[in-house]
């Protein structure tokens, strides 16, 4: 087994570091305390390249796979995590369209029609600089019978009724990240027609200056304050039948048949764990603005700084090993070790954070010191959908009475 990464993805990692150390983190209180978008990182994020990472190089991308978004993400996040946490929506919305599309099954025509829409989408992100929301988690329909697939836990509640021409959509979405930004907003729809649920499923691409869209509510949270999530109501909004991100049906089957896709935004949380361990080093030895160094360190302090690395070193092993597995064909175990790595990044970044301020002691909760900033921003990793800890735990342990019941033959009770 080689865990090391590739000289390309090294390559991308060190560019990563640079624009996270050197660009964001010194802005990164600042957006926090105003809870404001941070347009500068994506100046920085378009200059380098880096709206197109995991666009496919014959688009003029950079053509990064799933493992390798991961590593680039998890090196941003140290610099602002706020900034990571909407690109990696972005990010998805590329792969979704690139990779994942690639390996997902349809017919010659759907690929087809496919591969056309999705050239203009990645050149307008390369030769323009546009980027994506994704609004996914939406009020339960009213009336929805379906109780297998949710998006962002939840079933559907955005409607699209097929008009000449396109789509009319009409819904509502809550905590939609890049609310004051993104140009586009890749949202999934169900089809108001009768059928297979699946099969309904679209993914469409909605502009926000689109007729009908708006946005609405003060975003004033604990932490991820950057993201800017506000609220955002479709009502009667007009999509042409060339805004279809991806083939009908083709949603429902990636959402429910990838093992690795939620996992993307742990690698935010990951890039939090590693720089609340950083900057603790740092606080103690005298490499922190403010900070003298707090002189010799002994057992008892010392061994909390172990137990902070073990922590993080093994939350990362396990990460890291889920995601080179991206590829193979998701089997049982893949699907479990991709919800183990999951929640314990979720449980780890904020026992990390919170041991972090406990050790460098109570002038580490003032906010000139980006500690306390860590911990608010690692709250989220918990309750983020469509993976929240109480969502992947109960995938977890039912998947893993399935597999026994299968194994010995015997029925569910």
């Amino acid at each position: 087994m080689d865990m090391q990464p590739t000289p390309r993805q090294v390559e991308l990692i060190h560019k990563a570091r640079e624009l996270a150390m050197d660009c964001f983190a010194p802005r990164a209180a600042e957006y926090d305390r105003a809870a404001r978008f941070p347009f500068e990182d994506y100046d920085d994020l378009r200059d380098a390249g880096f709206l197109g990472l995991c666009v496919p190089e014959e688009y003029g991308g950079l053509g990064a796979d799933l493992e390798t978004y991961c590593l680039v993400s998890e090196q941003l996040a140290q610099g602002n995590a706020s900034t990571a946490l909407t690109y990696n929506m972005h990010c998805l919305t590329m792969l979704m369209m690139g990779e994942m599309a690639d390996a997902h099954e349809m017919s010659e025509e759907k690929r087809a029609r496919h591969g056309e829409l999705r050239a203009i989408n990645f050149r307008e992100v390369v030769e323009k600089g546009v980027y994506y929301g994704q609004p996914h988690s939406e009020p339960v329909e009213e009336g929805e019978t379906d109780k297998i697939f949710t998006v962002g836990g939840r079933r559907f509640g955005t409607i699209a009724d097929k008009v000449d021409g396109g789509y009319r959509l009409n819904g509502w979405k809550f905590f939609v990240s890049l609310s004051d930004a993104a140009p586009y907003f890749a949202t999934p729809a169900i089809l108001n027609v009768d059928g297979a649920f699946i099969e309904r499923t679209l993914y469409l691409k909605v502009p926000r200056d689109a007729d009908g869209v708006t946005f609405s509510g003060d975003w004033d949270s604990i932490g991820m304050r950057a993201t800017v999530s506000r609220n955002m109501v479709l009502k009667d909004v007009f999509v042409p039948d060339d805004g279809e991100i991806l083939p009908p049906g083709v949603f429902g089957g990636l959402y429910l048949n990838s093992a690795h896709g939620p996992l993307l935004f742990s690698a935010t949380f990951l890039g939090v764990m590693q720089a609340a361990y950083a900057y603790t080093l740092d606080y103690l030895t005298g490499g922190a603005d403010g900070a003298p160094s707090k002189g010799p360190i002994g057992p008892v302090m010392g061994n909390s700084i172990a137990d902070m690395m073990f922590k993080v070193e093994a939350a990362r092993a396990l990460y890291l090993r889920s995601v080179s597995e991206a590829k193979l064909p998701p089997t049982h175990e893949i699907r479990q070790r991709a919800r183990a790595a999951h929640v314990m990044v979720q449980r780890t970044v904020v026992e990390v954070a919170q041991e972090a301020i406990r050790v460098c002691g109570g002038r580490a909760l003032l906010k000139q010191f980006p500690l306390e900033r860590y911990l608010r921003d690692a709250q989220a990793a918990s309750v983020m959908r469509p993976w929240t800890r109480e969502i992947a735990t109960e995938a977890a342990w039912e998947s893993a009475l399935e597999e026994a019941r299968k194994r010995n033959g015997t029925d569910e009770p």
